[in-house]
């Protein structure tokens, strides 16, 4: 169990790769309700100045966070997780696309500990300032 006392800023507590394809896109925006076609459609996407398809927003802050999830398991919580979306993440229509995410801790302190998240896509920082406050177990 980890407790909140042997956590280290700078500590990499979890890391993940996740591969995001046009049906999971679908199955999202069935979830959401957020039926926008530039989360489908490449010509309307296109259209719109986009580069093609991007997942949505929501999807990849959601997935972001799932790392930091799995490691807290029954031992922790969630009470915040902020971040900025930099870079949309284009999912190819046969390839799709592959985040990684890198969850660090940033700061600990009597409330908990903030766990600054790493998210790219083809090289580049997708989510920006993504910081997500935990309660761990203290005993």
């Amino acid at each position: 169990m980890t407790e909140l006392a042997t956590l280290t800023v700078g500590d990499v507590v979890a890391e993940a790769t996740y591969h995001l394809t046009r049906d999971s896109l679908v199955r999202y925006a069935g979830a959401s309700g957020d039926f926008n076609p530039i989360h489908y459609r490449d010509a309307f996407a296109l259209g719109v100045g986009l580069d093609g398809v991007i997942a949505h927003g929501m999807l990849t802050m959601g997935v972001a966070v799932q790392p930091v999830v799995e490691w807290l398991g029954p031992r922790g919580v969630v009470v915040d997780y902020q971040s900025k979306f930099t870079r949309p993440i284009l999912v190819d229509a046969d390839h799709g696309a592959t985040i990684t995410v890198t969850a660090k801790v940033g700061l600990v302190d009597d409330d908990g500990a903030r766990i600054d998240l790493t998210v790219t896509f083809d090289g580049a920082t997708v989510l920006g300032k993504a910081q997500v406050r935990v309660v761990l177990a203290t005993a």
